[in-house]
């Protein structure tokens, strides 16, 4: 199995995994942001949590422009996971940018 490969899976657990957790959620409460970050923020664990997600989607996207740049990559790629990850997650976006770079690596 390549690299690529589980990055792939872990782009699928990625997808899966957190929509399967909040999509009852959004379905009870729409899109309520207000509640969203009040109920993000309810306690120090779900709190830390949120700090934790804010910080690392700070650096996914922060590599994956430098990374896209050093590449010679094309920027698509840079905003296909850019919108995955505000459309679904670090858990989404990380994954997919980590998929299509080792795809061009694998093809030098």
């Amino acid at each position: 199995m390549k690299l690529r490969h589980i990055y792939f899976l872990l782009l699928i657990l990625g997808i899966w995994l957190p929509y399967w957790q909040i999509t009852p959620w959004f379905l009870e409460n729409g899109l309520n942001v207000r509640k969203f970050f009040a109920e993000l923020f309810a306690n120090p664990v779900s709190g830390s949590f949120g700090m934790d997600i804010f910080v690392s989607t700070t650096v996914l996207l922060i590599f994956a422009w430098f990374e896209t740049a050093r590449l010679k990559m094309s920027r698509l790629i840079f905003f296909a996971a850019f919108l995955r990850t505000f459309g679904a997650g670090v858990s989404c976006g990380f994954p997919l940018f980590l998929y299509l770079r080792q795809r061009l690596i694998d093809d030098l």
